[in-house]
């Protein structure tokens, strides 16, 4: 890849810039403790949670809000718990306090020295504003906005319409295999897949073309190539 350049860095949000497991999890302790849950694991909750976000992901629109109540709601089922899906509004009131990873601003304040940067997000445009990422990005991708999530293509097709560049010469940068690399590639988009958690990659996926363990790797890369 030493003759890459990529004038457009665009970035997933949740499990890319900031912690969004360990951020979230203390939101789902109180769903379920309001739930009356005893006993259930809140990191298999919380997966079982959003791989269900992900499977309505590929359904016509609605907002990120409605898709995150409806999965609470199939896991409650899941889980035989009798509880209100609304209790999800704990997980939107944490917005605020997430956590960024450590590497994410230093590398985000370089890249901007040669690069325009983008997010690209499964998320409506309140709940992104409320996050403590830096206003720093050229062009805001969500959702709500492109009116279509990631897996599908339509939001990636929405960030390519917008980017002002070539297909080419645009690099994304995202965590999820299931909608990054699903709904990327197939488009043509270049992808580097931020594989912080070491996960082992779904043969059915289509591959990354990079695959690194943190973004601070996107810069190292980029730094020596021309725009």
């Amino acid at each position: 890849m030493s003759d890459f350049a990529a004038k457009l860095v665009s970035f997933d949000v949740f499990g890319t810039l900031i912690s969004v497991r360990e951020s979230s999890y203390g939101a789902f302790r109180k769903i379920l403790s309001e739930a009356g849950a005893q006993g259930v694991d809140v990191q298999e909750f919380w997966e079982d949670w959003e791989h269900r976000n992900i499977g309505h992901y590929w359904e016509p629109y609605r907002s990120y809000k409605d898709i995150c109540a409806l999965s609470l709601s199939e896991s409650f089922t899941k889980y035989e718990l009798q509880a209100d899906p609304r209790l999800i509004q704990h997980y939107f009131d944490a917005f605020s306090s997430f956590s960024l990873y450590e590497d994410v601003v230093e590398t985000l304040e370089k890249l901007a020295l040669r690069h325009r940067l983008a997010l690209v997000s499964n998320i409506d445009d309140d709940l992104l504003q409320m996050t403590p990422l830096p206003n720093m990005f050229d062009l805001v991708c969500t959702a709500q906005t492109a009116g279509g999530y990631k897996p599908d293509g339509t939001l990636f097709r929405y960030l390519i319409d917008h980017a002002e560049v070539p297909i080419r010469e645009i690099l994304h940068c995202g965590q999820s295999q299931y909608t990054d690399l699903v709904g990327g590639k197939p488009l043509g988009l270049r992808i580097a897949w931020i594989n912080r958690r070491n996960v082992t990659l779904d043969p059915r996926v289509p591959a990354p073309d990079l695959i690194f363990s943190s973004v601070s790797d996107v810069y190292e890369l980029l730094r020596t190539t021309a725009t």
